[in-house]
C-alpha cells in the first residue's frame, strides 16, 4: 500500500491531520472522564427533566452493578430496546461497565424480528420500555433470555408530568402495563433504588473485545449482526470530534433526534457527546414542530440528522415562527442529501449543513465534506482521516480509473471485526487485507471527492441502459413542489425494467404527472425520465428517516405477482 495515492489528503485544512492518535481504553471510561471534568454540568435534557455529568456516571454504575448481580459475566449480550430518553445513555454505558455487550434493539420490532434478534445474538438480558414488556415476555420462552429490565418514559419526567403521562400513554398505546417485581422481570426504579453501585472491576481489550453487536436492516435475507468492537467506535468517534474541529469540549448542545439504536446515532450523538462533555436534548421521536419548539427554547449548536427530518422542517407550515439561528454545524447521513435541501437549509439556520457516507459496518462515518472548508454539493466529500477508500471495477478485483463508476471499498480502523457468527459472508465483504465492499456504486474524481450512484442492488437497467435512482431522484428533489421523491425499478415487458417514480408533494401542490414528466423530459436524458409517477402522502421509512427503496420494491413485486395469479 506504499504506492496507495491519496489525493483527498490535499483538501484538509490544518486543523485536520490525516492520521490522528487514538485512545486504546474501553469506551465507558469516557463517561468516566466526562463525570471527573464536569461533574455539574448538564448532560441529558428530557422533556424538562436534566441529569448531570456526575448522575450519569453514578447510574451507569448502578446499571452495571446490578447486571453483574444477576450473573453478567463478560461477553454476554444485553438488548437495549429503548427510544432516545435517560435510561438509553445510562443503560449502555452501564452494560459495557459491567463487561456486556449492547446489542442494540429496534422499539418498533414485532415480536418475530425481536424473536430473532435476541435468538441470533444470544441475549440473556433485555432492557426494555413498559409498553413493549409484553412483547419480550412473549419471546421469552424461545430466546436464552433469562431477564427483563422494564422502565418507563415517566421514571425521568418532572413532577408533574411524571404523575400525567401514563393516562396519556394508556390512550396512545390502549393499554397500561404494569409489570412487577419478580426473580426474572426488574422494574428499573427497584434496580435503582437497590442496587449499590459496586462494579467488579472488567479486563476489557478494546482492539479485540465487542462493545455492539448492531444489526443491519436486513433488506436482503436475516438482518446480520456487525461485530464492533471499542476500539472501532471510539476511533470513529475522535474521527468525529477532529472533524468539528470548530466545536468545544463542554460547550456545545446537541439535538439527540437521530435514535441512539442506529449507529448513526450512537456515534454522532451520545458517543460523541459523551467524549466531548457535551449537553444531549433527546428527542424519543421525531415531531417536526416539537423539534422546531424544541430548537428555538433549547439552543442547540449541533444537529446530526437526515434528509428527511431537514425536509420536514423546512416544510412545516410554521417554520418561520422558530428561531433556528442556534444551530452552527449539521452532517447529514442515512441517505443522499439533495442540494436544493442543503441550500434552504443553510439559509434558514445561518448554520452549516454537509453530506455524509457510512455504514453500519463502518461504525459507520468514512466519508464527509468539510463542515468548514472546500465542500462539493452532491459529492459525500472525501474519506475521514486514516480511512483509505477507492473504486473496484464492478464484480472485479480491478481498481477503477478516476470518473469511472464502480464498487466503493473502504478500509481504516472503524471498519468491523465480521458478522457475528456468519464468517462466510463475512469474507464475502471483507479481504484479508482489511478492504471492506460497501456494495454502494460511485466514483472518485482525480482530485478525490467521492460520488455515490447508487446502491449496487438498487440499480436499474432498462433496455440495456444503467440508471441509478439518485440521479433522478435528484432532478425531482430540484423541482418546486416536490417534497420527497424515490425512484425504483420496476419490471417491463419490453425495457426489461422501467423507472417508476413515487412522489410526496409539498403542501398545497396540485402538479400532476403530466407536468412532472415534461420536467423530467426537460432535465434529463429520455432513457432515465420516469414512465410511471405515484403520487402518495408519505413514504415508508426507517427510524432515521431513510426511505425504504426496498419496501417499494416488494410492494411493487407483490402487485405484479397478484395480477399474474388472478389471470
Amino acid at each position: 500500500m506504499s504506492n496507495f495515492k491519496r489525493p483527498w489528503h490535499e483538501h484538509y485544512p490544518p486543523e485536520i491531520p490525516a492520521t490522528l492518535h487514538y485512545d486504546l481504553k474501553p469506551l465507558h471510561q469516557y463517561l468516566e472522564e466526562s463525570a471527573s471534568l464536569y461533574g455539574e454540568k448538564k448532560a441529558l435534557y428530557f422533556m424538562g427533566k436534566e441529569l448531570t455529568y456526575r448522575e450519569v456516571h453514578e447510574q451507569a454504575k448502578g446499571v452495571a452493578s446490578y447486571l453483574q448481580s444477576l450473573g453478567l459475566e463478560k461477553g454476554d449480550r444485553v438488548s437495549i430496546m429503548l427510544p432516545n430518553c435517560p435510561q438509553s445513555v445510562i443503560a449502555y454505558y452501564g452494560v459495557l461497565m459491567a463487561g456486556g455487550i449492547v446489542v442494540q434493539t429496534n422499539p418498533l420490532y414485532m415480536e418475530r424480528e425481536l424473536e430473532y434478534q435476541l435468538t441470533d445474538s444470544g441475549a440473556k438480558m433485555i432492557i426494555c420500555l413498559d409498553v413493549l414488556y409484553p412483547k419480550a415476555a412473549n419471546v421469552k420462552p424461545n430466546t436464552p433470555l433469562e431477564h427483563i429490565i422494564v422502565t418507563g418514559i415517566k421514571d425521568y419526567l418532572p413532577f408533574p408530568k411524571n404523575k400525567i403521562y401514563p393516562f396519556i400513554q394508556k390512550r396512545q398505546y390502549q393499554v397500561l402495563v404494569r409489570p412487577e417485581q419478580s426473580t426474572d422481570t426488574h422494574l428499573w426504579t427497584h434496580m435503582m433504588e437497590t442496587t449499590d453501585g459496586k462494579v467488579a472491576p472488567v479486563d476489557v481489550d478494546p482492539s479485540e473485545d465487542l462493545a455492539l453487536l448492531q444489526y443491519t436492516g436486513g433488506t436482503t435475507g436475516f438482518p446480520k449482526g456487525v461485530m464492533l468492537t471499542h476500539f472501532n467506535l471510539i476511533v470513529n468517534t475522535q474521527m468525529s470530534k477532529k472533524w468539528l474541529y470548530k466545536c468545544k469540549d463542554g460547550e456545545e448542545t446537541v439535538l439527540a433526534i437521530l435514535p441512539f439504536f442506529h449507529v448513526y446515532g450512537m456515534t454522532s450523538v451520545m458517543n460523541l457527546s459523551v467524549m466531548m462533555g457535551n449537553k444531549m436534548i433527546l428527542m424519543p421521536k421525531f415531531e417536526a414542530e416539537d423539534v422546531l419548539k424544541v430548537i428555538d427554547k433549547q439552543r442547540p449548536t449541533l444537529f446530526p440528522g437526515a434528509p428527511t427530518i431537514y425536509i420536514a422542517l423546512l416544510n412545516h407550515p410554521n417554520l418561520k415562527k422558530y428561531d433556528l439561528s442556534s444551530i452552527e454545524a449539521c452532517i447529514s447521513g442515512s441517505a443522499p442529501l439533495p442540494v436544493e435541501v442543503q441550500e434552504q437549509f443553510e439559509e434558514v439556520t445561518g448554520g452549516k449543513l454537509v453530506e455524509g457516507y457510512g455504514l453500519t459496518e463502518t461504525s459507520p462515518v468514512t466519508h464527509s465534506n468539510f463542515v468548514w472548508g472546500k465542500r462539493i454539493s452532491g459529492s459525500i466529500g472525501v474519506p475521514w482521516p486514516d480511512t483509505d477508500a477507492k473504486i473496484f471495477r464492478m464484480d472485479m478485483d480491478e481498481e477503477a480509473e478516476a470518473g469511472e463508476i464502480g464498487e466503493i471499498a473502504v478500509k481504516g480502523p472503524q471498519v468491523m471485526k465480521g458478522y457475528w457468527n456468519r464468517p462466510e459472508e463475512t469474507a464475502q465483504v471483507l479481504s484479508e487485507d482489511g478492504w471492506f465492499r460497501t456494495g454502494d456504486m460511485g466514483y472518485m474524481t482525480e482530485d478525490g471527492y467521492f460520488y455515490i450512484v447508487d446502491r449496487k442492488k438498487d440499480m436499474i437497467i432498462a433496455g440495456g441502459y444503467n440508471i441509478y435512482p439518485r440521479e433522478v431522484e435528484e432532478v425531482l428533489y430540484e423541482h418546486s413542489e416536490v417534497q420527497e421523491a424515490v425512484v425504483v425499478g420496476v419490471p417491463d415487458p419490453y425495457r426489461g425494467e422501467t423507472v417508476k417514480a413515487f412522489i410526496v408533494k409539498k403542501q398545497g401542490s396540485d402538479i400532476t404527472e403530466d407536468e412532472l414528466n415534461e420536467y423530467c423530459r426537460k432535465n434529463m436524458a429520455a432513457y432515465k425520465v420516469p414512465r410511471i409517477y405515484e403520487f402518495r402522502d408519505e413514504l415508508p421509512k426507517t427510524a432515521v428517516g431513510k426511505i425504504l427503496r426496498r419496501k417499494l420494491v416488494d410492494e411493487e413485486r407483490e402487485k405484479l405477482e397478484g395480477s399474474e395469479s388472478v389471470q
